[in-house]
């Protein structure tokens, strides 16, 4: 049994699985770690130097020259690549329709999980992605899987880009943006998105980021005393 506590969060995208992570990091004091911006980070470094996907030597080469780290800012976490700050443009669309198929790369999933275990060894962390619960912390004592709605999905990240300033996109193409990542999400061969058995669903369609927060620090408190 692991000394310092992880919570393990997976599901679709656009689930709101970061602000329920940083939500809950937040209240209880611990690390917040993004691991999809992780991969986010790569899919841009590799969309800016046109590394061929297909290309395995090319893919092992790039992963040497990437340095990813996280910073906090104004309670936020935030991601450098090779000390440059892109936190905004990984969440644009360019990267959104990107980034499945470099996940799904093996070399970039096994140097992804190296980093993200070598980060929750010591401390205490709330970690959203794919495949935490079931591939990164097999042993994370609280796991969630979280679901919603597609359509309200699309209109949630929708109505995110728009506020952010992104108006060059449709709702019907989010929505099929995020049709196409679940599928891809959950065929691939290399750590697929899948619930673990004893992860805990938490379905978000109709509550509210309160109720959620709630619900996540109600089965988080018994692994605080023991």
């Amino acid at each position: 049994m692991r000394k310092n506590i992880v919570v393990a969060i997976d599901g679709y995208s656009s689930c709101g699985k970061s602000t329920l992570a940083k939500a809950l990091a937040k209240k209880l004091g611990f690390i917040y770690i993004d691991s999809g911006a992780m991969y986010r980070a790569i899919t841009l470094y590799f969309l800016r130097n046109n590394v061929d996907l297909e290309n395995h030597d090319a893919i092992a080469d790039a992963l040497k020259h990437i340095e990813l780290n996280f910073h906090s800012k104004d309670y936020e976490s935030h991601i450098t690549l090779n000390g440059e700050e892109v936190s905004d443009e990984i969440r644009l669309m360019p990267v959104s329709e990107a980034v499945s198929p470099v996940s799904a790369i093996k070399e970039v999933r096994k140097e992804m999980v190296k980093q993200q275990q070598r980060m929750g060894k010591s401390k205490n962390i709330v970690m959203d992605g794919r495949d935490i619960g079931t591939a990164v912390f097999p042993d994370a004592q609280v796991k969630f899987f979280m679901t919603a709605d597609p359509k309200i999905r699309a209109e949630r990240r929708y109505n995110e880009m728009v506020a952010k300033g992104d108006t060059s996109i449709t709702l019907e193409e989010v929505f099929e943006n995020i049709a196409h990542r679940d599928y891809a999400d959950t065929t691939r061969a290399e750590s697929p998105l899948t619930r673990a058995e004893d992860a805990i669903i938490l379905d978000n369609t109709d509550i509210t980021e309160e109720e959620q927060l709630a619900f996540a620090l109600d089965k988080v408190q018994p692994f605080l005393h023991t």
